[in-house]
């Protein structure tokens, strides 16, 4: 499986990076595309985390809608953008491809590909709840970076990786997670 990662300026980088590693140890997958927004180097930067780079992860321009993820015919298999703030959500529920980030959204939802929106924004408003409702008709999975305290998480990290997890389970990636009843796998 090959799957793009978009990561905007939304706080919360730490979800990329998260997501990066687990993408990473996931034996079905094969290339990782990895696109971020203007800002989101910054915002990472400001918030201590810094993204792997190995070879399975090919970084792509932003402003190069010649990318490979920019089109139907490519082989990229389902999307991720995490953190995804909500300027990116309405641009792309708008249709709105101006980037390549917007852009590879905009296939996967009009080849019926998964696209996961880990939203980052406390509160909403009603313009983003209905960009929102505008995603989740048009295909996409809006799942709020809103962490789960079943598995009694113990560090921020672990926290976090609740989204994560859940992320990869969306983009129909097996691999061990906490699951209701059962002892956490370990980290």
């Amino acid at each position: 499986m090959n799957v793009v990662v978009a990561v905007t300026a939304a706080s919360g980088a730490l979800y990329a990076r998260l997501l990066l590693e687990h993408l990473l140890r996931a034996p079905g997958v094969e290339r990782i595309a990895l696109v971020c927004s203007a800002r989101a180097g910054e915002v990472a930067a400001w918030e201590g985390v810094e993204l792997p780079a190995c070879g399975r992860i090919e970084r792509f321009d932003n402003e190069d809608l010649f990318a490979s993820p920019a089109s139907g015919s490519a082989p990229w298999h389902a999307m991720a953008v995490v953190p995804c703030s909500v300027g990116t959500a309405g641009r792309i529920a708008a249709g709105v491809s101006q980037t390549l980030l917007e852009r590879a959204a905009d296939v996967m939802l009009k080849e019926r590909r998964r696209l996961v929106l880990v939203v980052r924004e406390t509160p909403l408003s009603l313009v983003h709840l209905r960009n929102l409702v505008a995603l989740t008709e048009a295909g996409a999975v809006v799942l709020p970076a809103a962490p789960s305290f079943y598995g009694r998480p113990q560090s921020v990290e672990a926290l976090c990786t609740t989204v994560v997890e859940r992320t990869v389970a969306l983009l129909g990636i097996e691999q061990p997670h906490y699951e209701w009843g059962r002892t956490p796998p370990e980290e």
